[in-house]
This record gives C-alpha cells, structure tokens and sequence, in this order.
C-alpha cells in the first residue's frame, strides 16, 4: 500500500491517492468523517476548526460500500478557500493583488525561511501553505481507511496524551487498549485520568492568555500486533524505524520512542528485557513490555506502544523576533491562525499514521488481494506462531 497527499492549507481541496487497499474492504465515508471530527476537536483549537467542518468525498476505489482494489481517491473542501480566491489563484493575477497576505517575515520554528530558501520564493506563503499542519487531514484520512483494515483483522489501536505541557499524567495500571480509547474519547484533552481534566484545561487557559503554546507527548498503543512484522535483515525494513520515521514526519513532532524508550538508558539490562514464558493456551509471551512491542526491528506480538514528543506550535500571538527577506531589518514574526495547544488532535494524526504504516507492512507481508485471502492468511499465520 502507497498513498500520497496534495493541497494547500487554504487552496480549494486537500486529496489523497491510495494504491494497494485489499478488494472486499467495507468502506464508507462516515469511516473517514468520524476520525476527521476528532482530529478537529479536543480542547484549546482555534478559529479554523471553527470554519472547516471536514468531510470527505471519495471518488473512486469504492462501489456499493466496498472497495475493489482499485486505487481510492479521496477528497477534502477547505470551505475558507472562498476568502482566499486572489490569494491562492491557480492562474496569473495583477501584481496589486499578488501582493495580498504576501509573507516576507518568516516565523520562527516553521518552514517559511528554509522553503523559501530552497525554493526560491519571494513570498513565503508558497512555503506555508503546504507545511502547514493542515495537510495532516489528508493523512487522517488514510489512517481511517487503514484502520477500518486492521479492525477486521481483530488488530486494536488507542491514542492518549501522557505528558501535557511538561504536566505528566498519571496513567492507571491494567488499562485494555480498548479502556484507553474509550477513557480518551470522554476526555477534551484526550486524557485517561479524568481526575486532571480540569486541571489541564484551566492550564491551556493560561497558556492561551499569555499568548504563547505548549506541547507535550502522545502515545500510540496498538493490541493485537502479529508477530514477525518487519524485518531484521537491512535497516530500512526494520518496523519500528518505518513508525519512527512517520511519526517524526507529523508536523512539530521533534521525537520518538518505543515501550521504556529513553529511560532505558538509565536502567541495567536485567531491568530493560522483557522475559519470554509460554503457556499452551497463549504460545509465547513477554512478563513485561519494556520494548514496546519490538525485537530485532520486528513486532514480538505485545502490544506496539510508541510515543512522540510535539514542540509548541511555533506561530504565537505574541510572536518572537525574525528579520525582513527583503530588507534584513529586525521585524516581529508574523501571525497566522493559531491554537495553543493542539495535542489531542496531533494524537489522532498519530494514531492514523502507525495504523497506515502497520496496514502497508501486514499487506506486504501476507497475501492481499482481496480482504478473504488476507484474513485467511492472517489466521493461519496467528495458528502457526501458537504452535511454535
């Protein structure tokens, strides 16, 4: 499975091209609304969640519900579009109206100065408009089909914010990845300890007075991973690297980490490895996972726990110093459209982008016509693993 995703933060549609989904999937676009609804929620969004309301239209790929593994085309309108209709012209205008939203002061933090550099552009909402984190609802959407995939393949995936703006929350012990979800989706900051939600909520209001951001750490938990996913022989088919790199590829996303992650670095190696047991009922299992999920670059069948790390969203209403690409002054930052926090949505976009890389590496690994094959060599894989 491949896709790509084109558009521009305040261009006419944002679409995404899918190739590889399996025949016989049930699809519809209330699969994808869903997850596009909650990328736009959580507590702390701004003025554009206000104007969009996400839906998409699929335009092929898909007839009476299912798809036919053909590829899958989906769409997104930006409703501000009309507000921008001279700004964003696909065809050549008067300079006079050239010159409107013309961004010369580069933020601090964004890829206006570097694409502008690289691309040569004189006016840098050419490098804005596409690095803006609006892309993400095109990736969103692929991850809604990706996971409607791994649901039929019992394949349970959770998202929840455990770090917010340096406040760590406390996670209760024996929670099923399916507690998680449901803990997270009752909660505006996408916590699962309803203890801290006001707690944090009135934290975003300060940070929002104050005219400044925060970030924070997500994590992603996948249940019911097959083992042998990925591989150990070259480095760029090591599984966990592949989810690495999608999850850095998030917009503000700085770092990743698997189970213990860095901490592992302050432990001795009794206390990192996760022990193997086996029992007949089961087959083999780990006493603990402080790998995460991984061995060698492959998934060992506990559950895939991974977690990013977002910076501050870097545009502030009091914005910071940067200098005039035309005339090297010292000039404030200008200000676009801001939040002050965007953890909860950047958790959604997270947990798309680990289902789509898991989705593409179960159909490269396993026979994947047609979602029958596919389930049927999914079993007979799970069978062989307990028997081992």
């Amino acid at each position: 499975m491949r896709y790509l995703t084109a558009g521009e933060s305040h261009g006419p549609r944002l679409t995404a091209i899918i190739e590889g989904v399996p025949a016989g999937l049930t699809l519809t676009a209330a699969d994808i609304n869903a997850d596009l609804k909650r990328r736009q929620g959580g507590y702390g969004r701004g003025a554009r969640m206000q104007i969009e309301t996400d839906q998409v239209e699929i335009t092929s790929g898909v007839r009476h519900g299912k798809t036919t593994g053909a590829p899958i085309t989906l769409h997104v309108i930006n409703k501000d579009y009309q507000k921008w209709l001279d700004i964003m012209a696909v065809e050549d205008i008067e300079d006079r109206l050239k010159s409107k939203r013309r961004i010369t002061h580069p933020r601090p933090g964004h890829a206006d100065l570097v694409g502008g550099i690289k691309y040569r552009f004189d006016d840098l909402r050419n490098s804005l408009e596409r690095s803006s984190a609006r892309e993400t609802t095109m990736r969103v959407a692929v991850g809604a089909v990706a996971k409607r995939l791994l649901a039929e393949l019992d394949i349970d995936i959770a998202n929840h914010v455990v770090v917010f703006g340096g406040k760590e929350i406390d996670v209760p012990e024996g929670l099923t990845v399916a507690d998680i979800r449901m803990r997270a989706s009752q909660s505006e900051v996408s916590i699962v300890n309803p203890e801290r939600e006001e707690e944090i909520k009135d934290y975003i209001d300060q940070i929002k007075r104050d005219g400044d951001t925060i970030g924070g750490i997500v994590e992603t938990i996948v249940g019911g991973v097959p083992v042998g996913l990925g591989s150990y022989v070259q480095w760029d088919r090591k599984l966990d690297a592949k989810m690495a790199q999608a999850v850095v590829s998030i917009n503000a996303f700085k770092g990743v980490e698997f189970g213990l992650g860095f901490q592992a670095g302050y432990r001795k190696g009794s206390q990192v490895m996760d022990e193997i047991v086996w029992s007949k009922e089961t087959g083999y299992r780990r006493s603990s996972n402080n790998l995460g999920g991984f061995e060698g670059g492959m998934t060992n069948g506990e559950p895939i726990i991974v977690r990013g790390v977002m910076k501050p969203i870097p545009t502030l209403y009091k914005p910071l110093m940067s200098v005039d690409i035309e005339t090297h002054e010292p000039y404030k930052a200008t200000v676009e459209r801001s939040d002050p926090t965007a953890l909860p949505a950047a958790g959604v976009v997270m947990e798309a982008v680990v289902a789509t890389v898991l989705a593409t590496e179960i159909m490269e690994k396993f026979s994947a016509d047609n979602m029958e094959e596919l389930r049927e060599a999914v079993e007979q894989h799970r069978r062989f693993v307990k028997e081992f």
